[in-house]
């Protein structure tokens, strides 16, 4: 019983021991930063989003329009 109880103690040592070196650390990623990554993201996709529309728009769907129309009004 004495082997298990020293045990036992040594892993709540050596669990505390972690606990505080994390909780002391100064560095790493905070929330706002990932926020910040996120949200820096989103706006560059839909830049990026909004180009290719404009882009179809003014130029291949069109002309893909037309050629649907000519396709199913074919006279022959």
């Amino acid at each position: 019983m004495n082997r298990l109880a020293a045990a036992a103690y040594v892993k709540g040592v050596r669990a505390k021991e972690k606990a505080v070196d994390v909780l002391s650390q100064k560095n790493g990623e905070g929330f706002v930063d990932t926020a910040l990554k996120i949200l820096i993201s989103v706006v560059i996709g839909a830049l990026l989003l909004a180009g290719l529309y404009t882009l179809f728009k003014d130029t291949v769907l069109p002309t893909l329009t037309e050629k649907v129309r000519t396709l199913f009004n074919y006279q022959g």
